[in-house]
């Protein structure tokens, strides 16, 4: 499952982010370190289902709205100096380590300093922390390449040796594959030469690693009480920029499971369905103000940048009957799975699993009734028929 960690300093949300994204019991409180150990559960990202191409509805989405479940991992607060152990460094970006994304969460409203510590709202610049995160990863990453190089110099001397190799195996325990590698390798002018390596060409390559496997969407936070131009601000930074409530979305979710307001998440709107007393009615309203600005609550926008604009992902629905699109039970659209773009059905038969992939013989496009190519590659919405010798 495609996985996404919240990072950031304590207090800036991201415990509040992950209960409202997952609606788990998680420790929520206004002091550094609430979280310690890191908290895993499941999210999802929002797209269109393809049954609303069709008379029906398949059962398994909310009338046409389909969520694809993703791994959310919270881990503790990351305050300066994390990558020399400060606070929970090592523990924090050890966490990461398997990360597909990050969402890195910033208090917009500039109401906690640099450690996290509560100060009056606008004191604190939140544009300050916009690389934070980045800059802490990457120089943890750079001590790792540092205290591991010696190992490369001696590998060096070998006749047969590769430098891809060398260093595919160092940084796979950070989610770097050999393609990572090497497209950082081809990207950066270095010596032939481990032993003239020098500090500049381990943290250039520790930047590059960072970029290419835990990219980073920011989430401005507090987005409800942060001034207009903090927001204006980080929206300039370069990276893509989310401006959220996740105290709102937690609310509405909350709500909405009280069968109060009819929302869902990432809706830029919701209705109040139930009876509701006057502070809670003012706070709904307070909420709406938000979600009608910013056209949501941030929490799902972030989470779809993050999956399907940063990671550039499709969604493809797997069937055994291309007429109807069920599955051997007769249910309509029962999977729906998360590919890189660039994938074809093969790719999508692996994803189902290891034996139909193995068995692979050909793919039918559902929407067509047509067989296609095993170089075909997937988009958005594919209702995919594989027949494979395991089927």
């Amino acid at each position: 499952m495609l996985s996404i960690a919240l990072a950031g300093k304590p207090n800036a949300g991201k415990s509040t982010f992950y209960k409202a994204a997952t609606m788990a019991d998680v420790d929520v409180g206004n002091y550094p370190f609430t979280t310690i150990d890191p908290n895993r559960g499941v999210s999802y990202a929002r797209t269109r289902c393809p049954c609303l191409d069709r008379d029906e509805r398949c059962g398994n989405c909310e009338d046409g709205v389909r969520y694809v479940g993703v791994e959310l991992l919270d881990v503790a607060g990351l305050v300066p100096g994390a990558h020399e152990g400060r606070g929970l460094g090592n523990q924090f970006l050890d966490a990461l380590t398997n990360a597909d994304v990050i969402l890195a969460v910033v208090d917009a409203s500039g109401g906690t300093n640099e450690e996290g510590e509560p100060v009056e709202v606008g004191t604190y610049d939140p544009v300050e922390e916009a690389d934070f995160v980045e800059a802490e990863l990457e120089q943890w990453l750079a001590g790792i390449i540092d205290r591991n190089w010696e190992s490369v110099v001696r590998k060096s001397r070998s006749p047969d040796f590769d430098i891809d190799d060398a260093l595919t195996e160092m940084l796979t325990g950070f989610g770097a594959t050999e393609y990572d590698v090497a497209a950082s390798l081809r990207s950066l002018d270095y010596p032939e030469d481990p032993q003239q390596w020098t500090d500049e060409h381990q943290e250039a390559l520790a930047s590059d690693v960072r970029a290419r496997t835990k990219p980073i969407v920011l989430v401005a936070n507090k987005a409800d009480v942060a001034p207009p131009e903090n927001l204006e601000r980080l929206r300039e930074v370069d990276k893509p920029v989310v401006a959220a409530t996740a105290d709102g979305e937690l609310a509405l979710r909350r709500a909405a499971d009280a069968g109060i307001i009819d929302y869902l998440p990432g809706d830029d709107d919701f209705d109040i369905v139930g009876d509701v007393s006057d502070a809670q009615q003012s706070g709904l309203e307070k909420i709406r103000e938000v979600v009608e600005t910013n056209g949501g609550t941030g929490v799902q926008e972030a989470i779809n940048t993050a999956v399907y604009d940063v990671l550039d992902m499709v969604t493809a629905y797997p069937v055994q009957n291309e007429t109807r699109w069920t599955d051997g039970t007769g249910e309509m659209l029962p999977d729906a799975f998360l590919l890189e773009r660039g994938s074809t059905p093969k790719d999508l038969a692996y994803a189902v699993h290891s034996d139909i992939g193995e068995g692979y013989l050909h793919a039918v496009n559902a929407r067509s009734d047509r067989r296609i190519a095993e170089d075909y590659e997937l988009d958005e919405g594919d209702v995919i028929k594989i027949v494979s010798t395991a089927n």
